[in-house]
This record gives structure tokens, sequence and C-alpha cells, in this order.
């Protein structure tokens, strides 16, 4: 290798060295910062999930979660809710593959198990004008006062347009396969937390 070669070689690495460090420097910076907006948008799904929190900042948001939510260890991954220090329901994270990428949310659960009382999402990269509208009021709107079946799946999504009966609501026209995947999610997820609450004589 000549001199000029060896110059290259070395200039290159050099460069390649500098803005490795550099991105790896600003992805560790910015750790906290990505960690704490996942959080925060963790904790707005949980309390429009049972809709009756208001707040203006986000300072706001923690302050009214931490005042009433906790995780404990009886309650697998649910957060308890108590309202007045009594127990007031359970808010149940679940996350899955939806038909482009991972759907996550939050079902707020009555204090018996038998209604969900609300539904909200945190993450939700899907088609939009189509699968992307999960996260509109009118679609979540359906699920407060569901009351949840004991038997088989506690709940369906059923094409626009069909009577419903317990446990059903109608899924979006034109995303079903969005509407297919978070049917299964919610319901893997809601069954086994809920036989699992019901063996141990919580519910």
């Amino acid at each position: 290798m000549n001199s000029r070669s060896f110059y290259a070689v070395g200039y290159m690495f050099l460069v390649t060295a500098f803005f490795s460090t550099l991105i790896i420097g600003f992805a560790r910076g910015t750790q906290t910062r990505v960690q704490a907006n996942e959080r925060l948008a963790f904790e707005k799904a949980v309390l429009t999930a049972f809709g009756t929190f208001s707040y203006n900042t986000d300072a706001e948001v923690n302050r009214l979660f931490e005042g009433h939510f906790a995780q404990s260890p009886e309650y697998g991954k649910a957060w308890v809710y108590k309202k007045d220090g009594v127990l007031a329901g359970f808010a149940l994270p679940f996350e899955g593959k939806g038909f482009w990428a991972p759907i996550k949310g939050v079902a707020a659960v009555s204090a018996d198990g038998r209604t969900l009382q609300g539904l909200a999402f945190y993450e939700v990269n899907e088609t939009p004008g189509l699968g992307a509208r999960i996260v509109e009021p009118f679609f979540r709107r359906q699920f407060e006062g569901l009351q949840l079946r004991s038997e088989g799946l506690p709940l369906e999504l059923k094409p626009e347009g069909t009577v419903l009966s317990e446990g059903q609501v109608h899924a979006i026209s034109g995303a079903t396969q969005t509407c297919v995947r978070l049917e299964a999610i919610l319901n893997e997820q809601l069954k086994d937390w809920l036989d699992m609450m019901r063996r141990e004589g919580r519910l």
C-alpha cells in the first residue's frame, strides 16, 4: 500500500469513527427524553380510557396518574385505579401486531371485570383514513360501557350495519385487517387477564 492509499484509508477511518461517535452520543442523549415521552403517552391513554379526568398540562397528567393508579403483583400487568381510596377499576395495557405496525393501547375495565369503561391508544401507525381511524372518538365510544362476555371471547367486532348483541361493536368499513388484528389483540389479552383474576378469586 503506497502512502496515498494509506492516507485515504486512514482518513475514511477517522471520518467514520467521528460520525459514529456523534450518532451514538446523540442517541444516548435523547434516550431519556424518548422514554419520558413514551411514558407520558401511556399515562394520557390511561386517563383517556377512563374518561373521567381533565387536564391542561403534562405535569397534571403525571399528577393525576400517580394519584390514582398503581401496580401490584396480584393484579398482573393491570394498573389498579382507585377513586377516593376505593377500587374503581383496572387499566389493562395491551399491544400486538396491527396490519402495518404495532398497536398499543389501554383498556379500562370495571372493578368487577364485567364491563369495559373505555379504550384508548398510545401507539398506532395504521393506514391514514382507514385503519388509523381506530383512534377516533366515534370508534372508541362504542367500547364505553360494553358488557364483556363471560363465556368464550370477551368481545367481537362486527361489520357496519350488523345488529349488535352483547359484547359486540362495529368495525370500521375499509379497515378490515386492522380491525381483525385489534379484535385478536383485545380478546387474547383481556381473556388471559380475566381468567387469571377469576382463578385467583379477585373478580
